[in-house]
C-alpha cells in the first residue's frame, strides 16, 4: 500500500468509534435500559451499530411505550457520558483543522454528541449534525447531506470517515467524493480505504494525508 494524498474541500466525521471510544459507555446503558424495555435485546450486535437511539426504541417497543423508552435511553446515555474518551489521532486532527471546512455528523441527539466530544477533550463544531437535525438516521444518507449543506459544500466535495456499515452506507448513498473507513471493525465492508483510526492522517494545502503506515486497506 501506498501513501495517499486526496485533494478535498470539507471532513465528515462519525463520533463513536471513529473520534470517540463510547463503547463501555453505551453498554452500560443499553444494558440498564434492556432489563426494562426489552430483555432479550443484544446492543453489542454490530448490526446495532450507527442507528439513532429513537429508531433503535421503535424496533422494541410498542408505541404506547415509545415516548417513555427513549427518554429513559437518553438520560442513561447522557448520565455516561463523561466515560467517553477520545480515539488516537481525534484530537491532533480535528485540532489542525480550520473551523468551518469539517463537522461531526453523528446519530446521537446533539446534548449526547456534544457532551462526549467534550468528555474526550474534542472540539464541538458550531455545524454539528445531531439525530434531530434530520428526518431519516444512517444508513439513510439525510445526515452527511445535511453535513455537507452545513458546510455550504456539495456531498461530493466532501470526504466521509465511518466506522459501522449503517454509517458507511450513508456516506455512500448521500454521494461523498469518498467513504474512509476507521479501525478493523470497518474491514468487514467493502469500503476502499480502510486506516486503523486517525493517528498520523494530516490536512494540509487543500488535501487529505494518509500515510501507508496508517492503512488497513
Amino acid at each position: 500500500m501506498s501513501d495517499l494524498e486526496l485533494p478535498i474541500a470539507g471532513l465528515l466525521f462519525d463520533n463513536d468509534g471513529v473520534l470517540v471510544d463510547s463503547h463501555g459507555a453505551a453498554v452500560d446503558a443499553w444494558s440498564r435500559w434492556s432489563a426494562t424495555f426489552a430483555p432479550d435485546f443484544d446492543w453489542s450486535d454490530r448490526s446495532n451499530a450507527g442507528i439513532r437511539a429513537e429508531d433503535m426504541v421503535r424496533r422494541h417497543v410498542t408505541e404506547d411505550r415509545y415516548e417513555e423508552a427513549v427518554a429513559y435511553i437518553h438520560q442513561l446515555e447522557q448520565d455516561s457520558a463523561n466515560m467517553t474518551q477520545a480515539l488516537p489521532g481525534a484530537v491532533e486532527l480535528l485540532t489542525s483543522l480550520t473551523p468551518g471546512m469539517w463537522t461531526v455528523c453523528t446519530s446521537a441527539n446533539p446534548r449526547l454528541g456534544a457532551a462526549r466530544l467534550r468528555a474526550a477533550g474534542l472540539p464541538v463544531p458550531a455545524e454539528l449534525v445531531s439525530s434531530e437535525d434530520v428526518e431519516r438516521g444512517k444508513p439513510h444518507p439525510d445526515p452527511y447531506l445535511r453535513g455537507a449543506q452545513n458546510l455550504g459544500l456539495k456531498p461530493g466535495e466532501c470526504i466521509v470517515f465511518e466506522d459501522a456499515a449503517a454509517g458507511i452506507q450513508a456516506g455512500l448513498s448521500a454521494g461523498a467524493s469518498r467513504v474512509i473507513g476507521v479501525t478493523q471493525v470497518a474491514l468487514d465492508t467493502d469500503v476502499e480505504i480502510v486506516v486503523k483510526s486517525l493517528a498520523g492522517l494530516s490536512y494540509r494545502d487543500g488535501a487529505l494525508h494518509i500515510p501507508a503506515s496508517s492503512r488497513l486497506r
